[in-house]
Formats: structure tokens, sequence, C-alpha cells
């Protein structure tokens, strides 16, 4: 039956008139009424909305139901009742909702998004007969408007499709195929998709760049700012992540985007960010640790995979501490008036009379002399790298490639969209070798370090040979790692790559003249 089932009703329709006047076209009968909750649920990061699933939570005086469906189709991917939803996706009995969520949700928890109280009222229409001919479920809602939803009876299709053509044209309801949770969230200022960890910054390439940087910052302010009750609570470990990276890019901007604010400010605010790095790290690295624990086990041979376990208790007691420690950070006076005080300097309206020596410039000159003087220092850096170089060497490597994918990520609106994520994504390449060498280096010094801890709480001898083996696979792992550099750096310097770049960012006249032409007929 391919017609319109969900109606909307007209801002001052009634359920109690809408009933009226359908008793003047059918015989009605109703069933019910009872009170009910739809609570719609998604990771912070809106990560089902973004796969196109909705996930909601319908609670009736009796009964809970939670059902994934299809937000495109409506259709029911699949529902089970439940009486409360559960915060992670493992914690789900096996089957089809959990086989959904897992690989979507990954390790964020499922939080309540939107919250609607309102009442059903079932209603049937029957024929001469007494039989029933179709089903209604009208909902009457406070601050919405009303909805009615036709639910067919089989056997009897003329039926729905007479009260699918009389619902709009006697009674003026509309077809509505949105999802209420986009007009609920409206009410509450908000919209799906209103946050994600992904860096997008609008400049324009005029811009005076100590008014870009300021954007910049505060955009990125916003980003720690919303992650914070997330990561004093341990609501799930990627708040903290979150948290982390747009501390990281705002160390990065502090001293890559050079000579546009005033340096004692750059200074002071390079310390205090520095001081929330280093102080959030800990937590981090026992979350990874935490978080990778699975991939950890099935590394080794199946017979001594449970004698790691005692590992697993030792890092969650050491992380809930240093949690704790972090939460308590993040409430002090210290954390809270300075970054008061960054707000305030953000906000402060930028002196006419430019006192820094890059403030002038507009941020398109600029971000073309930085991204080009970085990635210029990339090819030096990686091109020195011998079979023979120590490990700072590509350590070091590691942090320039760094600072140039954060400021290729915030100037990216400024270049030609598919040549600037090209290069990203190429640089992303390299990354990824050079942090796992680093990870995977960082992870077999810790492991080494708990077992020294682990030493004096009767630990089981076998937990210690499973963690050897463990560190022997790492370093393995470490060691491809370090094989796979040559072959990745040669990937990112390759011709084609190394001419996007000098395009986009060479001081040269001509290549700005190209580029300009090129921008222009994006």
């Amino acid at each position: 039956m391919n017609m319109s089932l969900q109606f909307e009703f007209p801002a001052n329709l009634t359920v109690e008139e809408f009933i009226n006047s359908l008793n003047d076209e059918a015989t009605t009968q109703l069933v019910s009424r009872q009170p009910f909750c739809k609570t719609y649920y998604d990771s912070f990061d809106w990560r089902l909305y973004s796969n196109d699933i909705s996930c909601e939570f319908d609670q009736a005086r009796l009964t809970s139901l939670l059902t994934l469906r299809s937000i495109k189709t409506g259709l029911v991917i699949a529902n089970s009742t439940l009486k409360k939803v559960p915060l992670f996706s493992k914690e789900f009995e096996p089957g089809i909702i959990r086989d959904t969520l897992t690989p979507l949700l990954e390790m964020r928890s499922l939080l309540p998004v939107c919250k609607l109280d309102y009442e059903i009222y079932h209603l049937n229409i029957i024929n001469k007969d007494k039989k029933i001919t179709l089903r209604l479920l009208i909902e009457e809602h406070n601050q919405l408007n009303n909805r009615v939803l036709i639910q067919p009876v089989k056997g009897y299709d003329k039926a729905a499709e007479h009260i699918a053509e009389l619902l709009p044209a006697k009674l003026g309801l509309t077809v509505s195929d949105k999802l209420i949770l986009v007009t609920a969230l409206q009410l509450q200022g908000r919209k799906p998709k209103d946050y994600s960890s992904k860096l997008n910054i609008n400049l324009d390439p005029d811009m005076r760049a100590d008014i870009a940087g300021k954007y910049i910052y505060s955009h990125l302010l916003k980003a720690i700012k919303t992650n914070e009750q997330g990561t004093i609570a341990d609501t799930d470990s990627e708040f903290l992540h979150d948290f982390r990276v747009a501390v990281r890019r705002t160390r990065a901007g502090l001293s890559q985007i050079k000579g546009i604010l005033p340096a004692n400010i750059s200074a002071y605010y390079s310390d205090f960010f520095s001081w929330l790095g280093q102080m959030t790290g800990p937590t981090r690295d026992l979350d990874v640790y935490l978080l990778n624990f699975e991939r950890y086990k099935s590394s080794l041979p199946a017979s001594t995979r449970e004698d790691l376990n005692p590992l697993y208790d030792f890092l969650l007691a050491k992380q809930q501490k240093s949690q704790k420690e972090l939460a308590k950070k993040l409430q002090s006076a210290m954390y809270l008036s300075t970054l008061a005080e960054w707000e305030q300097y953000l906000k402060e309206p930028s002196y006419k009379k430019l006192l820094e020596q890059n403030a002038k410039l507009s941020i398109k000159e600029l971000a073309d002399r930085r991204i080009w003087k970085i990635f210029t220092r990339v090819l030096q850096e990686g091109n020195a790298i011998t079979d023979s170089s120590p490990s700072d060497a590509l350590h070091d490597l590691r942090k320039s490639c760094k600072k140039l994918r954060y400021l290729m990520e915030f100037f990216q609106s400024l270049y030609p969209e598919q040549q600037i994520k090209y290069l990203i994504k190429n640089l992303k390449g390299l990354q990824e070798v050079l942090g796992d060498f680093q990870d995977y280096a960082v992870q077999e010094h810790s492991l080494k370090l708990f077992s020294g801890e682990m030493m004096t709480l009767n630990t089981p001898a076998n937990t210690f040979l499973a963690m050897g083996m463990l560190i022997q696979d790492l370093d393995a792992h470490r060691r491809r790692a370090r094989q796979d550099f040559s072959s990745k750096f040669e990937d990112f310097k390759q011709e084609e790559n190394q001419s996007i770049f000098k395009l986009l960012f060479a001081p040269s006249k001509s290549h700005n003249h190209q580029h300009e032409h090129h921008a222009k007929s994006h």
C-alpha cells in the first residue's frame, strides 16, 4: 500500500474536535486513552542519527519498549521490551539491537537526547457489521502539534485509503514524514548533529589574522566546555578524548599561528593549556589500555587469555583513582578562573591599531606561510630518517606532522575542498604509522612499569607470564610500524602530493596567481 500513514494536526485542532469531525464521516470507537512517554537516545555525537537510525524508548503504564527504526523509511529495524535502557551497547542482550548498535556506538554511551510526555488515544473505525476496518493512534501533545498514525487492517485497504484522503482534504491535516525528534529539539533550541568533534571553521580569506585566530580559539573553547561535564562524570571515555583534542589544537594554534596575539598573553595561555594537557594525560592513557584490553587478550594464545584478567582489575582501579583526581582539578578555582579569563580575552574587541607583527596580515597570507614552513620541515625531518635513526627522530617527526595537520584543519575552508582533503588524507596515512610506532613503544614501557607495581599485590605468576607475552607482541608491532615508516613516507612525499602543496601554499608569485585562479573556478 503506497500512501502516507502519519499526519500532523493543524495547530489549533484538539483531539476532541478531531474525533467529533471524524464521527461525521465514519463510525469510531475509542478503545483507550493513556499517558505515554517517548525518550529518544543517541550518543553525544549523534552516531545513530548520522547512520539513519532512530532509537526510541516508549514507556506506557504497563510496558516499555525500545525500538530502532530507519529515519528515512520509518521501518522498524528491531525492538525489544526493556525496563531500562543500558548505558553501553555491550550491556544489551545478544541479538539484533546489540549487533546494530555496537559497531556504530563503539565506546560511546547511549544518552537520552529528548523526552516527550503525551497522551495516546487508541481509536478504531468500524463498519456496519461492527468489524474493525482501521486503527488510529492519536498523540495529544502539549507543546507540539498533535499527530495521528493510521494502522491499516488486513483486508480493509479501502478504509485506510479513504481516511488517508479524508484527513488532509476535509480536516486540514498535513502528511508528516519528519521525525518528531527534530521538532521537539527545536523547542529546546537544538537540532540533530549539533555536536561533532570534527573541525568545521569557516574563515574569510581576507579576515585580519588576529581576529581569525580568536575566532578559531573560541570555536575550540566551545568544544572544551561542551565536553567538560561528561569528562568530570566519566560518562564515557570519548568526552575526555574530545576535550584533550580541543586542548591540543589550542596549544598548537598558540605555538603555530605566530605573532598575532601579544607575546605575554600567548605565553601565559600556552602554559595553562600545556598544564591541562599534562594533567589529563594519565587518565586518557589508562582509558586507552582499558579500551584495548579485549584486543590485548585476543593477541595471546587462547589458553593464557584469562590469565591477563588481573591486569584489567589493576588498570581499572588505577583509572578510577586518576579520574577522581582529574575531576577535582577540572572543578578547581584555578582551572575555572583561568578558562573564564581566556573566554573573556577572546570576546574583547581587537585593537584598531595593530601591535603584533603578523596581526595585520590576512589570515590567508599567514596560513600559506605557516603551512608551507611546517610542510618543508616535515620533508626535511622525514628525509633525514634512516633505518638506523633513533626513536626520538620519529617522535619529533610525529610532532611536526601533528602541527601540520592541525594547521591544515584550522584553515581548510580557505582552500579548494577536494585538494585540501586529499592532502589531509595522505598526511593521516603517515601519522598513523608514526602514531602506532610511538603508542606501541609507550604501551610496552608502561606494561613493564605496571608489572613492577603489581608485584606487591599478590598477583598470580601466570599473569606476569601473560603480560610478558603481551609485551613481546607489542614489541613485534612496534618493529613492524618502524619498517612500514619508509614506504608511508615515500607515499607522502610523492610528486603529486608535493605539487599540490606547492600550488596551494608556496610563496612564489606564479603559484599564488595560479591558486587564485583555481579558487575562483571552485
